[in-house]
């Protein structure tokens, strides 16, 4: 997976884990990295009731990626390179792989607690519900909590969207700015017409060791 959409997709995986609910509101947004100057736009994402969307802000300059698709019931992952027509799938091959899927829906934003502490990595941790407040003009709840070894964590969650606007660790910070609710376009998380598919194993053998 190209370098930046990693960086993009754990900007919203950084805090709390749920477990996976296909049922809640589809929306559109910009997430924003509130920890460099001038909170500079990273990427537009598109959510649907069990698919994401992320287009980076910043485009890559081999031209490898269009778009990163995630299939929240499949729990596999499409990288789009739209200057190649070409596109590589990539299923969810090990326990802490399918976890990081876990982290985009919120069962229940008032309860989100028992998600956080049933996730491998935060297993000892904590987490408590500070209670509501307001994320650019939208209801949330803030969260405070640490993982396993002790990393402290804040995350805001929308009720409504049931997924995290806001959030900050030691790493940084972000949240989701110009929210618009609505259904999203089937068309957004479909592979395009005329696309050749990338053998990832076969490109991976090739690779030097």
């Amino acid at each position: 997976m190209p370098r930046l959409m990693v960086k993009t997709s754990c900007l919203i995986t950084l805090m709390f884990g749920a477990t996976l609910v296909l049922a809640q509101t589809e929306f559109s947004a910009e997430l924003v990295n509130t920890t460099k100057a001038g909170n500079p736009v990273q990427a537009k994402i598109y959510i649907a009731k069990d698919k994401m969307r992320f287009e980076p802000a910043e485009k890559d300059p081999r031209g490898m990626t269009g778009a990163f698709i995630v299939n929240l019931t499949t729990q596999t992952s499409t990288v789009l390179m739209d200057q190649q027509h070409m596109y590589m799938e990539m299923p969810a091959q090990t326990p802490n792989q399918r976890n990081t899927y876990n982290l985009f829906h919120i069962g229940d934003a008032e309860n989100a607690c028992a998600d956080w502490l049933a996730q491998g990595r935060n297993k000892g941790g904590t987490c408590h519900k500070v209670g509501g407040d307001t994320v650019n003009g939208r209801s949330a709840v803030k969260y405070e909590g640490t993982n396993a070894a002790g990393d402290a964590a804040t995350v805001w969650i929308d009720p409504k969207l049931r997924f995290p606007v806001k959030w900050q660790d030691k790493n940084g910070s972000g949240e989701l700015r110009n929210i618009q609710e609505g259904a999203q376009p089937a068309g957004l998380f479909e592979i395009p017409a005329g696309y050749t598919k990338v053998d990832v194993g076969a490109m991976m053998k090739q690779r030097p060791q």
